[in-house]
C-alpha cells in the first residue's frame, strides 16, 4: 500500500483555524485523529494510500478484517471453509449484516464488487493481487469480457464461494484488502463515480460517511445498521488532513487531536523522554524507497549507474541523525518476515568509504564525475521528513558526482506524475496489507500495471514469482521468493532506504489503541474518556 507512507499536512493557519474550533465537550463520543495527506479517493477498488486506507477500513468491511491488535479475524463472513486442494473457499455470511441504508449484505454483493475490482473500466491499480482468482488477470487484461466468468459466485444470498487458481496461503489476509471490499450495487448504478460523496456513499462498515471538506476534514458517524454496533463505543470520528507534522504535533499539545498520524522526527528524542505515556512507536511491515523510472535514460538503460546512486546513500547516517525512529537500515526490498529469508544487495556488508569508491568507479566508466556530472531530479510529496531525507541524498550524490535537482508535489498531483511515469528517481514507500513476501514482491511483475512503479520487466523474476503460486511446500515457496527478491535486487530498479517503524501520538484519554505491525487502528474499537 503507498504511503503518503504517511506524512502529508495541511498549511498552518488553516490547520489551526480548523481544530481551534473542536472541542471535546461534546456529549457524544467524538474521536479526532490526525491523517496525513488529503485522502485521493474514498473509493476502495481506486485509492492505493494509507490515508485512504484508514478511511475505508471504518466505512467498509471485507469477507475478513481487523482485529484491535492486527490480527486477522472473521468480517462479514462469520466462517469459511477451506477445500483440501486449497483452491475453493467458502464463506458464510452474517445474517444480520446490513449497509448503512439497511439493506442486507449479500454474497451477491461480494460478487458484485470483485467484478468491478478487476473490471478493466474500473482501472484500479491494486487489480493484479486479485489474479489469484480465476479468470480475474483475463478480465483485468480484458481477454476476458464476460465478468460472470470471474471465480466468484453467490450460492445463496449468505453463502459465497470464490476459486482460486492455486493454493494461495495469504488469502484471508488477501482479503481485509480495500479492493477486495463490497460496493452497493445500486448505489454505484445510480450516482457513478459521485458514489463515494456524502450523501450519496451507501457502506457496510461500523460508520457511515457524512462530511468531506476538501482539505479541511472528512467525518463519518456510527452506522446503526452494522451487524456488531452494539459494541461500538465512538459515535463519530473526524479525520483531519495533517501535512505538516509540526503543526499537527502542535495541535495534539493543545489537545486538539485525539491522535496522530505522525510526529516530526526532529522530535522523537524529547517525546520519548517526555511524553512516554503517549508517544507509540512501533515496528512497521513497510520499506522506504526510492524508485527508479527504467523507461528514462540514462539510468534506464545502465544498472551500473543505477547501483552508485544506490552504493552513495548511508543508510545508516539516515536512521540515526534524520528518522531517529528507530527504523532499520534497509539492504532488502523485502522487510522481515515471519518464516522468510531475506536477499540483500551486493554491498550489504561492505564499509560505506569502499561503497561511495565504487560508485565513484561506476560512474566514470560511463563517462560521470566532478568535470561531467551525472544530472537527475528526484521528486517527493510534500513533507519535512521527506524533504529532509532528499536533502541528504542531494549531499551524497553530490560527493560522488551526481548532481541531483529536487521537486516536490502535493499527494494528488505526485501520485499522478509517478502513476505516468513523468519522473527519474522518486520517493516511494510499501506498507504490507498481510504478512507475505508476495505483497511486497508481486508490485514489480512486468504486467502489474501503474504499481509497478519503476516500469520493472523480467521474464526471469515474472516466472519465479509464477512458480509461488502453485508450489504447495512453504519452505520451497519462500526460497523461491528469496530467489526472486535476489534478481530483482541485482537489477537495481529502486534503493531501499530503511524498514518502517510508524510513530503516532495518542492521548491517554483513548482506550483500544494497540500496537501492531501493519498500523491499523479501526474506530470500533477505540473508546474515548473525558
Amino acid at each position: 500500500m503507498k504511503l503518503s507512507i504517511r506524512k502529508l499536512l495541511l498549511p498552518a493557519v488553516a490547520a489551526c483555524a480548523l481544530l481551534a474550533s473542536v472541542s471535546f465537550a461534546e456529549a457524544e463520543m467524538v474521536f479526532h485523529r490526525g491523517n496525513g495527506a488529503e485522502p485521493e479517493t474514498i473509493n476502495p477498488h481506486k485509492s492505493t494510500g494509507v490515508t485512504e486506507a484508514n478511511i475505508e477500513a471504518d466505512l467498509f468491511e471485507g469477507l475478513t478484517s481487523y482485529a484491535a491488535n492486527g490480527e486477522l479475524i472473521p468480517g462479514v463472513a462469520e466462517s469459511w471453509e477451506i477445500s483440501d486442494d486449497g483452491k475453493t473457499y467458502t464463506f458464510k455470511l452474517r445474517q444480520n449484516a446490513k449497509w448503512s441504508n439497511g439493506d442486507p449484505v449479500t454474497a451477491a454483493d461480494f460478487v458484485f464488487g470483485l467484478q468491478d475490482a478487476v473490471n478493466p473500466n474500473t482501472a484500479a491499480d491494486y487489480a493484479p493481487i486479485l489474479d489469484v482468482i480465476v479468470n480475474a488477470q483475463a478480465i483485468r487484461e480484458d481477454t476476458e469480457k464476460d465478468l460472470s466468468k470471474l471465480g466468484v459466485v453467490a450460492l445463496d444470498d449468505h453463502t459465497l464461494q470464490i476459486t482460486l487458481n492455486g493454493p494461495t496461503p495469504y488469502f484471508l489476509g488477501l482479503l481485509r484488502h480495500p479492493i477486495a471490499y463490497p460496493v452497493h450495487k445500486a448505489t454505484v448504478e445510480t450516482f457513478g463515480d459521485d458514489w463515494t460523496k456524502p450523501g450519496n456513499m451507501v457502506s457496510n462498515g461500523a460508520y457511515m460517511l457524512t462530511e468531506w471538506t476538501p482539505q479541511a476534514s472528512l467525518t463519518y458517524v456510527k452506522n446503526p445498521h452494522y451487524w456488531d454496533a452494539a459494541n461500538v463505543k465512538v459515535d463519530k470520528v473526524v479525520m483531519y488532513p495533517t501535512e505538516d507534522l509540526a503543526e499537527e504535533l502542535k495541535s495534539y499539545k493543545a489537545g486538539e487531536l485525539h491522535a496522530t498520524y505522525d510526529v516530526p522526527s526532529e522530535q522523537i528524542k524529547d517525546l520519548e523522554a517526555n511524553y512516554a505515556d503517549e508517544f507509540k512507536n512501533t515496528l512497521y511491515l513497510g520499506t522506504y524507497y526510492y524508485v527508479i523510472n527504467l523507461t528514462k535514460e540514462p539510468l534506464g538503460a545502465q544498472s551500473d549507474l543505477r547501483k552508485a546512486l544506490s552504493l552513495a546513500i548511508n543508510r545508516e547516517i539516515l536512521t540515526e541523525k534524520i528518522t531517529q525512529g528507530g527504523e532499520a537500515p534497509a539492504y532488502s526490498w523485502v522487510p522481515p518476515m515471519t518464516g522468510y529469508s531475506q536477499a540483500y544487495v551486493s554491498f550489504k556488508d561492505m564499509p560505506q568509504d569502499d561503497r561511495v569508491a565504487l560508485a565513484k568507479e561506476l560512474l566514470a566508466k560511463h563517462g560521470y564525475g566532478p568535470d561531467n556530472p551525472l544530472n537527475i531530479e528526484l521528486l517527493y510529496n510534500t513533507s519535512e521528513n521527506h524533504k529532509k531525507i532528499a536533502v541528504a541524498a542531494q549531499s551524497m550524490w553530490k560527493a560522488i558526482g551526481v548532481n541531483a535537482t529536487l521537486r516536490n508535489e502535493e499527494w494528488k498531483v505526485y501520485l499522478e506524475t509517478r502513476d505516468k511515469k513523468n519522473f527519474e528517481v522518486a520517493r516511494a514507500a510499501w506498507i504490507a496489507d498481510y504478512d507475505d513476501p508476495i505483497n511486497f514482491l508481486d508490485m514489480f511483475l512486468s504486467n502489474a500495471g501503474e504499481r509497478n512503479d519503476a516500469g520493472y520487466n523480467n521474464k526471469d523474476y515474472d516466472e519465479l514469482i509464477a512458480k509461488t503460486a502453485t508450489e504447495t511446500d512453504p519452505a520451497a515457496r519462500m526460497k523461491l521468493f528469496t530467489e526472486a527478491e535476489q534478481l530483482f535486487l541485482n537489477d537495481d530498479p529502486m534503493i531501499p532506504i530503511y524498514h518502517y517503524t510508524s510513530q503516532h501520538m495518542v492521548s491517554t484519554k483513548v482506550s483500544g489503541w494497540e500496537a501492531n505491525i501493519l498500523d491499523f487502528h479501526l474506530a470500533r474499537y477505540i473508546s474515548i474518556a473525558e
